[in-house]
């Protein structure tokens, strides 16, 4: 059998306690306090509890002292719980102060447990209906799983940035990015560790974003980020600096140490020509694909500045600790220039004999044949 709801009828009066509770018996389970103090005790720490009945006098802590804790609490479950308060001389300013407070409902204990028995019926009705509709949205905003945003509302997110940017001649990008290979690793893998892959990547994603930005699923290992009031120059050095530390990243799945890389496609307006949030999305994804399709772990940007700059001598150390050579070889002349000072304080203090002049000469030589 399915368990009864829980309501904590508070009162001083154990006989008026035993009344409510012979009337409330069979559709809820009913725990009893005697004073406002122990109420508010017995509230912090049952969170089964689905509704309050109060008497307005009460030693200790009246019932509008109770409500007021109640509506105050930092517990969001007490902020919105249904709470009734009962007095035997109801007036209209003490309806108003309980209405101003909060208060669910107020009823005199003249009108008799039937009566309450059917707003407190009423009330949960209500209740439940607005936590399935709370419910509702928070899974239209939010994936359950990862916590990050729908793909839906990160739509809602670039329409709102756009519509801002249309106004105050500012811009607005999109970066999606994508596991290359992802289909690939849920074979090997599982769909499911997978997925934690992807959710430990995203967090690790949230942690090197601007508080103004969105992020949001777009597809099965696939991410999008909407970034208000970002020039796409920025936001494609911001794509770079994600693709390397995913590039270089050493993460540890089942055991076993697993390489990964991204492909990410960029789209801002402005620049690009587009009228909808969704257009713009879905010219960032097919960006995304285009790089997935051209080898993957780059950056499309739709002929946005380069996105690639010069590598530092800490991520190429990164990548040879990754065993990933082929992505340092391009940069190693523009490497070695900016060793050399290095080099050359190595042979003084150490006493070591390093070809320093020999490699600037090769150095030289190749800058002279380049230009």
């Amino acid at each position: 059998m399915a368990e009864l709801p829980r309501i904590l009828v508070v009162d001083d009066s154990r006989v008026v306690r035993i009344s409510l509770i012979q009337h409330l018996k069979g559709q809820y389970e009913v725990r009893e306090e005697g004073d406002g103090e122990a109420a508010w005790q017995t509230l912090v720490l049952d969170h089964s509890i689905r509704a309050v009945i109060s008497d307005l006098q009460m030693p200790k802590l009246n019932g509008y002292e109770l409500l007021e804790r109640v509506r105050t609490s930092k517990l969001r479950r007490l902020q919105q719980l249904p709470f009734i308060l009962v007095s035997g001389e109801e007036t209209e300013e003490e309806r108003a102060k309980a209405k101003a407070m909060g208060v669910s409902d107020f009823v005199t204990k003249g009108a008799g447990c039937t009566e309450v028995l059917t707003r407190l019926n009423n009330l949960l009705v209500l209740t439940d209906a607005q936590e399935h509709l709370d419910a509702g949205r928070e899974q239209m905003v939010q994936d359950p799983v990862s916590g990050l945003f729908t793909r839906k509302y990160l739509e809602l997110q670039a329409a709102q940035a756009m519509s801002h940017a249309n106004r105050h001649g500012v811009e607005v990008s999109v970066m999606v990015l994508g596991f290359d290979g992802f289909a690939g690793m849920g074979e090997r893998l599982g769909v499911q560790v997978a997925d934690e892959v992807g959710n430990r990547f995203a967090r690790m994603l949230a942690g090197k974003m601007r508080q103004e930005d969105s992020l949001g699923h777009f597809g099965a290992g696939q991410f999008a980020v909407v970034s208000p009031g970002t020039a796409p120059a920025f936001c494609a050095t911001f794509a770079e600096r994600v693709r390397e530390a995913v590039e270089v990243a050493r993460l540890s799945v089942q055991g076993q140490t697993v390489a990964l890389t991204v492909s990410i496609g960029l789209a801002s307006v402005p620049t690009d020509l587009v009228t909808s949030a969704g257009a713009l999305l879905d010219l960032a994804g097919e960006r995304m694909h285009a790089a997935m399709q051209a080898g993957g772990n780059r950056t499309e940007s739709g002929g946005v500045t380069p996105a690639s700059r010069p590598i530092s001598i800490h991520h190429a150390l990164e990548l040879l600790a990754a065993n990933r050579l082929s992505p340092v070889i391009p940069h190693l002349p523009s490497l070695a220039e900016r060793l050399l000072p290095l080099m050359s304080l190595m042979n003084r203090e150490l006493g070591l004999a390093l070809p320093v002049a020999e490699i600037e000469r090769v150095l030289s030589e190749r800058k002279s044949q380049k230009n």
